[in-house]
């Protein structure tokens, strides 16, 4: 939807033309596929696209409901994504005696490919735009029952929408989920195509995967082979994916047009002043606190025993990839230049309202100000008890799952809380009915310290910490729930998933009972979040974007929303410190690098491979895509849809991304193509997979 920018006052055209300024400029921008600029795209790169283009990449790239991103490589339904893509899944299908992720893994024939317990991969397949429906649905009404009332509405058009797939002959039943953009400015239904039989194919070792490990994350030049390949099955038979990627060899030369297409999880350039200083001084300052103890107490158990190393991996990634992250948030939401032009950004938009003739109601960013004065008042509580911060468990959270599935399924849909809607049931019930592994001395040691941080965080004397512990310590109140949980079992969940609430209310399990005594002190806070923090923000945004609209129109992108964007750019380095950052890594320097420990150890058939490789070939480059999270296994793609790359990760700089794009200096990451080809065919021996995916080339 495109809107016409109306004549304004001289007074407001200098902040009109600054907002246009810092909000498209350079390569900047997760556009979405309704509103990608394809002609000034084309002009710049002097590229020919169309939508026809678009519409191809669009049913090629998939959706990982973990978190990620990937694209279909071959008719059969054969998926690349990235190796830490798949840590999850390698870990699950792993044992004591079988370390995927060490060891790696090839099924050399599809008989042998592994399914992934709570894998779902999704394809967008159409949108539509509801923002009237949405807004007609709220009009008139106070901030807490607006809220409400366009909770419901989105779930009442999303049962619809998913109602009228069912007889849909091309693609046969889609699921519909709403899409909030531009902060409340546009409220859209996507419509995907699901595959809930996700196996795996291939992964690398993870020393070459991951090589560098820690110190060289968010950084360049890389050398990670930072790939895997999954397949979508369907009726019990590889999906037939006629929509897919072909691979250029070569890759894409240096300054050549590059474009990403993928799902980026959450950027806040909208947000106003008090949010940006609530992420900072807040969010930032108590998860870096509690992460950082975190990560120590992961290392120490991960010491205990080989076992202990191998369960505690997935967990230690994410911990110390958390971590990375958000010292950068805060170092950017602590950076003067881009604190000044957010604060002139905002000004701008302010001007608009100071003109409006007779206005008394307070503006839009006061009602945000007072509202986040009050979400910092009650973090604490929201955090540990309704975000599940204080109950660190894969038992706990199967427990929370299925005692609030069983109270909100028996409420009509539009009523229940929004992640039990029945356009979401099928993932809930997906990863609570997933058979993976629990280890019960991991789950303590995790359940232990997250008490700790509960009663730590909200004090002793506090009543719901008291009832919770009552004279026992975190340690031994973690030991008895979790060696008293029969939910690690999945024939348990199952039972009482489908015993619905009178299983939940009998059960004297003691994960579930725990979950049950918390429920009511956790949707009381959960209730004072929506009415008082959420409901009057949303509204406040949507007159932001209302104002946003009439200075510059909706040519311009909305922040990600973990939804499918496009993003146009070129292979390009950069300058740090006054030298020039090459584009691209060569595999001759991954030997110079080894030192044979971690994290720069590499695997023994890449050692004895060597003599048989090209030295020369390409590894790792860098784009100017804007990029960030949930981006990661996005196909890098040439202006002819040829995949020429696989994103991976961002550097340093890029880390800011999530608040504003730096053209200068902020570059994304991907796999070259030509090195994915050498290390299948003479590396792995996947001669099988280079012909499904090259055609005999």
């Amino acid at each position: 939807m495109k809107l016409r920018i109306p004549c304004l006052r001289p007074a407001v055209l200098g902040a009109s033309t600054l907002l246009a300024a810092t909000g498209a400029s350079a390569d900047e921008g997760m556009w979405t596929f309704e509103n990608f600029p394809i002609e000034s795209v084309g002009e710049k790169y002097d590229v020919q696209l169309a939508e026809e283009w678009l519409e191809r990449i669009q049913r090629s790239v998939t959706r990982h409901e973990s978190g990620c991103t990937g694209s279909f490589i071959s008719p059969d339904g054969l998926v690349l994504t990235n190796h830490h893509c798949v840590v999850s899944c390698l870990a699950e299908l792993s044992s004591p005696s079988e370390d995927l992720l060490e060891q790696g893994f090839h099924a050399r024939e599809r008989p042998g490919e592994r399914r992934c317990p709570t894998e779902i991969v999704s394809v967008l397949i159409d949108t539509e735009n509801v923002t009237d429906k949405v807004t007609a649905a709220t009009r008139g009404l106070a901030e807490a029952a607006a809220n409400e009332a366009r909770k419901q509405e989105l779930s009442r058009l999303e049962a619809e929408c998913t109602a009228a797939t069912r007889k849909r002959r091309d693609t046969g039943p889609l699921a519909c989920e709403s899409v909030t953009l531009y902060q409340g400015g546009e409220y859209w239904l996507y419509k995907y195509k699901r595959y809930d039989d996700v196996r795996m194919v291939f992964a690398p070792h993870a020393d070459i995967a991951a090589f560098g490990g820690d110190p060289d994350n968010f950084n360049f030049p890389r050398w990670c082979l930072d790939m895997s390949l999954l397949r979508v099955y369907e009726n019990g038979k590889p999906a037939q994916t006629p929509n897919h990627l072909p691979w250029r060899e070569s890759g894409a030369a240096e300054g050549e047009a590059v474009f990403v297409a993928g799902h980026p999880g959450s950027t806040y350039r909208l947000l106003t002043m008090a949010q940006l200083d609530f992420q900072r001084d807040v969010f930032a300052a108590s998860y870096i606190a509690r992460n950082s103890e975190l990560r120590g107490r992961l290392i120490q158990w991960g010491r205990t025993s080989e076992e202990a190393e191998r369960i505690v991996q997935d967990l230690l990634l994410t911990a110390e990839n958390g971590l990375k992250v958000v010292r950068g948030w805060q170092r950017a939401l602590n950076d003067d230049a881009l604190l000044d032009r957010k604060r002139a950004e905002e000004r701008a938009l302010r001007t608009l309202v100071e003109l409006e003739p007779g206005r008394e109601s307070p503006s839009p960013w006061e009602t945000v100000d007072a509202a986040y004065d009050t979400y910092r008042a009650i973090y604490p509580r929201y955090l540990f008890l309704e975000s599940g911060a204080g109950f660190m468990s894969e038992l706990f959270t199967h427990a929370r799952r299925l005692v609030r599935a069983a109270e909100e399924r028996a409420k009509p849909n539009e009523q229940r809380l929004r992640e039990f809607a029945e356009s979401n049931l099928p993932k809930i019930e997906a990863s609570v009915l997933g058979r993976t592994p629990v280890y019960p001395e991991f789950e303590q040691m995790k359940l232990a310290y997250s008490l700790e941080k509960l009663r730590e965080w909200l004090g002793p004397d506090e009543p719901v910490v008291r009832e919770l512990l009552g004279t026992e310590s975190p340690q031994t109140l973690a030991a008895r729930l979790v060696s008293g949980s029969e939910l690690g079992d999945v024939d348990v969940r199952r039972a009482l998933w489908e015993g619905g609430l009178p299983a939940i209310q009998a059960s004297n399990d003691p994960m579930i009972v725990l979950a049950r005594e918390i429920d009511d002190e956790s949707r009381a806070v959960r209730k004072r979040y929506e009415d008082e923090v959420q409901a009057p923000t949303a509204t406040a945004q949507e007159e932001i974007a209302a104002l946003r609209f009439r200075m510059l129109g909706t040519d311009t992108y909305p922040d990600a929303t973990f939804t499918l964007r496009m993003s146009y750019g070129a292979v390009a380095g950069w300058i740090e410190n006054g030298e020039r950052v090459a584009p691209f890594t060569r595999l001759g320097r991954l030997y110079e690098r080894t030192t044979g420990q971690e994290p720069f150890a590499l695997p023994e058939v890449w050692l004895e491979a060597k003599p048989r490789l090209d030295l020369s070939t390409p590894f790792n480059f860098v784009t100017t895509n804007d990029i960030v999270g949930g981006n990661s296994g996005s196909p890098i793609l040439d202006a002819e849809g040829r995949l020429v790359g696989l994103a991976f990760d961002g550097n340093s700089h890029s880390i800011a991304g999530s608040f504003g794009y730096d053209p200068e200096l902020n570059r994304s990451i991907g796999v070259h193509p030509a090195i994915m080809i050498e290390a299948l065919r003479k590396v792995y021996h996947a001669d099988e997979l280079l012909e499904e995916i090259l055609g005999g080339r």
